[in-house]
């Protein structure tokens, strides 16, 4: 858990205070883009590997090579728990796609990996989203995106409470892409 002068820190440095995703232009997918100062493979063994996913996401459990895994979400504010997660397609260090259903519905998601000069441009696709779930889950890819560079970056991470005072309220730019033409 960061520290109060490590969340502090992370405040100040931060620059990721406007919403980063947008609507594909059929309006069913919402796109996230990062650019980030780690090489691809740096960031691949953050997303594959469940101790490094672990440290900004949750956890996996099973083998991989079966096509799914057991996914658990550890950095939400109750537990919440272990759903079925399949890998759709996993191309190392380039391109990861899976299929998760939970509570919440279904989540079709592929992250994709582009390492150029040293820094990574990171895609996250959303795909089927339901437009009016684009105001909850845009912030929070955000989080969640910002929590995995600051994993791979060495960074302090985002905490829930970071997510309350500085993500949800990018709920309002999230709703007005969904009204927009």
């Amino acid at each position: 858990m960061a520290s109060v002068s490590d969340d502090a820190a992370w405040k100040a440095g931060t620059a990721m205070t406007k919403v980063s995703g947008r609507l594909d232009g059929a309006r069913r997918t919402l796109v996230l883009t990062r650019r980030i100062g780690a090489r691809a493979d740096e960031l691949w063994q953050a997303l594959a590997q469940s101790d490094r996913l672990e440290r900004w996401f949750g956890s996996w459990r099973g083998d991989p090579s079966s096509g799914q895994v057991m996914l658990t979400m550890n950095a939400e504010a109750a537990p919440v728990p272990a759903v079925p997660c399949e890998i759709r397609v996993c191309d190392p260090p380039q391109r990861l796609g899976i299929s998760v259903t939970d509570s919440y519905g279904h989540w079709q998601l592929t992250i994709e990996l582009r390492e150029s000069n040293g820094m990574t441009d990171l895609t996250l696709r959303h795909e089927d989203i339901e437009l009016q779930a684009v105001p909850e889950v845009g912030p929070g890819w955000e989080w969640y995106l910002d929590r995995l560079e600051a994993t791979v970056t060495g960074s302090a991470l985002p905490t829930l409470e970071d997510f309350v005072d500085c993500y949800t309220p990018m709920g309002e730019d999230y709703s007005a892409m969904i009204v927009a033409e």
